[in-house]
């Protein structure tokens, strides 16, 4: 009995050296983040950057909660970040890892660091909301409208996501806006119902009109070129139609001055939403044109548009697009495809925007 009476003691004086080191070291002390060598955030603690970061309201986008898998919450680690980990080494690419490139949440700050991340970051907030309108799109689609009550309003560029917070599970999961840039004290999001997903299933089952629900946001690298002036390609399929939608509120209160077409992949009718007033849009915009396509349509849907996959649909429509640009809205499967597709007819990769989560 005495053996493992003596390894407890060993383990414990052990346990109990490792954190006097600490201390002397300096990694539970007062340690320095300094963002794009201009901003420095005193912290404490051996937490994750992610977790510094969103403390000093400091906002990186991360859809899994800190669980190294949905590879969103990257930021460049310039000094003091240490080795990658093995749980970060199949979300970054052979070209990440070599510029220095991390998961925020599984980088724990023990030492002074530095970091780069885009600038638009430091722009993301914090928004305290009350839910004003829940609408059914489709048997598994809701928009869901949340009025901004602290700050008031926000400022997004058409394309971009917001992340909401599910009160009482501590998760976090990114939405496409699908309102109009210009309605800046409201922001309306498409969620579609993902078997067993724990944030849509909340949406779907619990939220009701009147709750006050936390959203962090903007986010994203994929938003309207706005300056650019070249033909369009849109395509998305479920709720991926959200960001098209803010897209086209966009373009439609400029004028439509630019040649558009948008494609948009379903199963069956039942699918479909926003249908009508995408056709109304295209009477007004001639320049704009809505190509909707079911991949297993029904007897009873009596289906006289595109069928398809919606990748074999644009290939159809869509030849010599050099001079073009792309914004795909779906899931990471169907913008691989369509990457494929559209460079195969002379799309440069550079012009096809698109965020995966």
């Amino acid at each position: 009995m005495s053996v493992p009476i003596i390894l407890v003691a060993t383990l414990t004086i052990i346990a109990i050296l490792i954190a006097l080191v600490d201390v002397l070291l300096g990694s539970k002390g007062e340690k320095k983040i300094i963002i794009n060598e201009q901003k420095t955030i005193p912290v404490k603690g051996d937490n994750t950057l992610l977790n510094h970061l969103s403390a000093n309201k400091i906002f990186i986008p991360s859809a899994c909660g800190g669980k190294a898998t949905c590879g969103q919450c990257k930021v460049k680690v310039t000094e003091g970040g240490g080795e990658t980990l093995a749980t970060e080494v199949g979300l970054l690419s052979i070209q990440e890892r070599k510029d220095q490139v991390r998961l925020s949440c599984q980088c724990k700050v023990k030492d002074d660091i530095k970091i780069s991340i885009p600038e638009s970051l430091l722009n993301a907030q914090e928004f305290k909301t009350e839910v004003m309108g829940i609408e059914d799109l489709t048997h598994d689609i809701k928009l869901v409208r949340f009025k901004l009550i602290q700050p008031t309003t926000i400022d997004f560029k058409p394309g971009q996501y917001a992340q909401i917070e599910v009160p009482g599970l501590e998760i976090q999961r990114a939405y496409s806006i699908a309102s109009n840039p210009k309605e800046t004290d409201f922001l309306e999001l498409i969620i579609r119902l993902v078997p067993k997903g724990e944030a849509t299933t909340f949406v779907h089952k619990a939220l009701e009109v009147g709750d006050r629900i936390r959203l962090l946001g903007p986010f994203g690298s994929f938003f309207l070129q706005e300056h650019s002036d070249r033909d369009m390609i849109c395509i998305a399929g479920g709720s991926g139609k959200a960001p098209i939608r803010s897209i086209l509120y966009y373009l439609r209160d400029h004028g439509m001055n630019r040649k558009v077409k948008y494609f948009f992949g379903a199963r069956t009718a039942k699918d479909l939403y926003y249908t009508e007033d995408f056709q109304e849009l295209a009477k007004e915009f001639p320049n704009f044109q809505y190509i909707p396509a079911l991949s297993e349509p029904t007897e009873e849907d009596n289906w006289q548009g595109e069928v398809g996959l919606i990748t074999d649909v644009v290939d159809r429509h869509s030849k010599n697009l050099e001079e073009h640009e792309a914004y795909l809205c779906g899931s990471p499967g169907m913008i691989d495809a369509c990457f494929a597709v559209l460079e195969q007819n002379g799309m440069p990769s550079e012009r096809i925007y698109c965020d995966k989560f």
